[in-house]
């Protein structure tokens, strides 16, 4: 943030949600020399029941006003307004078991908030495990295994997991892939060792969403290229995220292979590069080397957000629903999930979502499925199943009836516009209104049409 005016900086603490009209007032603007390099301000901030210090601190040597940096303080008990000017970083951190941020941009305040709320739920999980180290390690383990079980990762994945964590290691990450109607899926989960205790948390996995054919079970991408310490020998790399294993490919200097396979040895060529230039890309593989990856980064909580399945199905552009949501003011609701792609990311590179609650908004799964000739609703077990699949945002299999036979399709729901949509097996849609029990007034006036047509033909014969 970079102005001229005191009266540009308070407008644009106060649309970040300051009171910056009060922090940026005469008397403060009175009180700054002439000569002065900069000033700073500071004040106390009420934001849903909590309270936040905040300390910015501007520059003024370019000539105009510059937010050099800010602090900003997630008091866990209130302090007076009055007693403002005796606060520390010892009495923040100390007293008032403040949480913090820094950073050189304007925040949002409510950003920030959520920042500094994730940051002390952290610190408040470290500080209750109290137990033995190896009593409190064994427990940690069995929370993440939990945790990860009910995130629907596979039991691969969290033997992994569980491999790292015996060895040790402080940071680690841990590949997972669904094969998407879209492409494949890789997922990139985040662990990290707390810094006052051996404990490991999971807060985040990434998402991406690549184009072309999903890899089959037990395959992987692989970089081959010469050995220079081994003359006839290669080096093989192996990726599991295809966007992973075709930067390290584009990063090679000399002759270099991009292959999918099992091994080396059972490998397809999709890309080859000679003396540092590429030379060749598979018809097939072209649009996933060339178009970068969607990607989206989901956080986790104690085990609590977005299962593996819902991202993927998130990532390709569908919603979800999820009941177990809050809001800022720790309220549970329901609500129907899907990523704004129409948007421009945020400053974190994620896309906005947009949500639906439930009831409010007007969509009714059950009550919009039972609209259409669907078989596997006269069966209450396939129902549950297939509004199951529907809500974690999968397009799965049904059975309705097309000019008087059965036919497959698979259906999608549509919170947005409270509807569904139906695709054959190929991936093209069908209308969906030929599957409705009851046909739309326009629709049978059109077949009403169609038949006295057929018998004036009729009798003309």
């Amino acid at each position: 943030m970079e102005v001229y005016g005191f009266t540009e900086v308070a407008e644009l603490i106060q649309e970040a949600g300051y009171p910056g009209n009060e922090w940026i007032n005469d008397r403060l603007i009175d009180n700054i020399p002439y000569d002065a390099f900069g000033f700073n301000v500071c004040g106390l901030l009420e934001l849903n029941d909590r309270q936040l210090y905040v300390e910015m601190d501007f520059d003024l040597s370019s000539g105009r006003i510059k937010l050099d940096k800010m602090n900003i303080f997630l008091l866990n008990t209130k302090v007076a307004h009055d007693q403002i000017n005796e606060l520390s970083l010892n009495t923040l951190t100390e007293k008032y078991e403040a949480v913090s941020v820094q950073h050189n941009e304007l925040i949002p305040a409510r950003d920030a908030f959520q920042m500094l709320l994730a940051k002390q739920q952290e610190r408040q999980q470290t500080d209750l495990l109290t137990i033995k180290m190896n009593e409190m390690n064994r427990n940690n383990l069995e929370n993440l295994r939990e945790e990860m079980k009910r995130l629907g990762f596979k039991d691969k994945v969290i033997g992994e997991m569980e491999k790292q964590m015996e060895k040790g290691v402080a940071e680690f990450a841990l590949q997972d892939k669904i094969a998407g109607n879209k492409g494949q899926v890789d997922l990139t989960l985040q662990f990290r060792q707390s810094g006052q205790s051996e404990n490991y948390f999971f807060n985040k996995y990434e998402v991406a969403l690549n184009t072309g054919k999903p890899l089959e079970e037990g395959q992987k991408y692989m970089v081959i290229s010469p050995n220079p310490n081994e003359q006839g020998k290669n080096l093989v790399k192996s990726f599991e995220p295809v966007a992973d294993a075709i930067n390290f490919f584009k990063a090679q200097k000399g002759n270099s292979e991009l292959a999918s396979g099992k091994d080396a040895a059972h490998k397809v060529e999709l890309a080859k590069m000679e003396k540092g230039k590429v030379n060749y890309v598979a018809k097939d593989f072209q649009r996933t080397f060339r178009a970068p990856a969607i990607t989206q980064t989901f956080f986790v909580e104690r085990g609590k957000g977005f299962t593996a399945e819902q991202s993927a199905n998130l990532i390709q552009g569908r919603a979800v629903y999820r009941n177990d949501l809050l809001n800022l003011g720790g309220q549970e609701y329901k609500a129907w999930i899907k990523l704004d792609m129409d948007s421009p990311k945020d400053r974190y590179q994620n896309y906005q979502t947009n949500q639906y609650h439930v009831p409010t908004y007007g969509f009714d799964l059950e009550k919009t499925l039972e609209k259409f000739q669907l078989k596997e609703l006269n069966d209450p077990a396939k129902k549950e199943a297939l509004i199951h699949s529907l809500e974690n945002g999968n397009r799965p299999l049904i059975t309705t009836v097309k000019d008087g036979q059965d036919t497959k399709l698979f259906l999608e729901a549509v919170p947005r516009y409270s509807q569904l949509n139906f695709f054959r097996e190929d991936g093209k849609p069908e209308k969906r209104e030929q599957f409705l029990k009851e046909k739309p007034l326009d629709q049978n006036l059109q077949m009403g049409k169609g038949k006295v047509k057929e018998k004036e033909q009729g009798l003309s014969v």
